[in-house]
């Protein structure tokens, strides 16, 4: 199998480097490299998101029919990689990544030609209405309650953890709308509209001090059968579907440069310590490891093959390498990690910071990236799936 670029593959990557260079400014690289988790505030990602709508970039991944850019799959993770190098803001991934490919797979004409333009422009931004308090990592728990009433279903309950649900004017839920037999064969896919009376969200403030998580309540909300996406009762395959899209790979140029990261904090504390350097070399093989996994399965997909339990072992080698790389970077920041600073790490901010600027945004990090082991469906479960698709068990 052969992993190296193409020559036309390398034109390509040139290319997208002289963009970033013209099209990435200064508050945008700042934003990017102060990111303390895999979501930018709006503030920073929707003139990003407008920037690259603009080139036709927006969404790389969708059929060019739809707004895509019709590039090969090498030519989506080149320009996923090179944006990370680059330091650009994360764009919300909820629309362009989650739900966007969902309805291309599972929405009608008329919900197609309403919501994607509406996803590519920004005009819409999306929160994902998954977890609930009594069903996280076993979804199919979930116990919101949809009732039909002519031509619209009322919800009654709750979602948790529901990342930018204050700045989102559009959620994908999943409720339930039928409680006798197997629980994943009563789960419906709804689309609906946040500013819908009933709904409230209540702010879950993270252990990092940082507001991006929210428990979102739903007191008799009706939303139209017609916001239904695929077909009542049958909600679960669009979420299995979608799952596959928000665990899949792509992580490494992000590890890659928090190792850059990392490496300059050790040069500057002067760090010799054997112990340390081990597990730090022990972190770089783990990302290259990642890197080369990373290739193999793209190059399957480049063949028409999904990601299948692949996207379920990438999510868990990642998550849990950018977690020991997160570590090490509090290491090496000593003392100073400690030293709550939310102000010196907000993009544009004129605070000096206490410490080494390397690591200010060290403990945030540290803090946030904890449940990444835990979202797009617990290590547990992912080692689960793994068990059972590839080793049989």
């Amino acid at each position: 199998m052969n992993l190296d670029l193409s020559p036309e593959d390398l034109a390509f990557r040139d290319e997208v480097r002289a963009f970033l260079d013209e099209a990435l400014t200064p508050e945008l690289r700042e934003a990017g490299r102060r990111m303390t988790s895999v979501f930018c505030d709006p503030e920073f990602s929707l003139p990003w998101q407008r920037i690259l709508h603009a080139k036709g970039w927006v969404a790389p991944s969708w059929p060019k029919e739809y707004g895509g850019t019709g590039w090969s799959e090498i030519q989506r993770a080149i320009f996923a990689a090179e944006c990370t190098r680059a330091g650009a803001p994360g764009l919300a991934p909820m629309g362009l990544r989650m739900i966007g490919p969902c309805l291309i797979g599972f929405g009608t004409p008329e919900q197609k030609a309403h919501y994607l333009p509406r996803i590519l422009s920004g005009e819409d931004y999306w929160c994902q209405g998954y977890s609930e308090p009594g069903a996280g990592s076993d979804l199919a728990a979930l116990q919101l309650r949809a009732v039909s009433d002519g031509d619209d279903y009322v919800l009654s309950g709750s979602k948790i953890w529901t990342t930018h649900a204050q700045h989102a004017n559009r959620m994908f839920c999943l409720v339930r709308t039928r409680f006798d037999g197997k629980p994943q064969a009563g789960i419906t896919f709804l689309l609906l509209d946040m500013k819908s009376p009933g709904i409230s969200v209540k702010p879950i403030i993270t252990l990092a001090g940082e507001h991006e998580v929210n428990q979102v309540f739903f007191d008799d909300v009706r939303v139209p059968k017609a916001n239904r996406l695929g077909a009542e009762n049958e909600g679960w395959t669009v979420a299995k579907y979608l799952l596959e899209f928000e665990r899949g790979g792509g992580s490494a140029p992000g590890l890659q440069v928090s190792l850059e990261r990392l490496r300059k904090a050790v040069a500057e504390e002067g760090i010799e310590d054997r112990h340390y350097r081990r597990r730090m070399a022990e972190a770089e093989i783990a990302v290259q490891a990642i890197d080369i996994s990373e290739r193999r399965v793209l190059s399957a997909l480049a063949s028409g093959q999904k990601p299948g339990p692949a996207s379920s072992m990438l999510k868990t080698q990642g998550t849990e390498a950018m977690q020991r790389i997160d570590e090490l970077a509090v290491e090496a920041t000593g003392l100073y990690a400690g030293v709550d600073q939310p102000a010196a790490r907000a993009p544009g901010s004129n605070v000096a910071p206490i410490g080494p600027q390397s690591g200010v945004t060290a403990m945030a990090r540290y803090l946030n990236d904890r449940a990444a082991s835990i979202y797009g469906g617990s290590n547990e479960i992912q080692r689960d799936i793994m068990a059972r698709l590839v080793l049989g068990l």
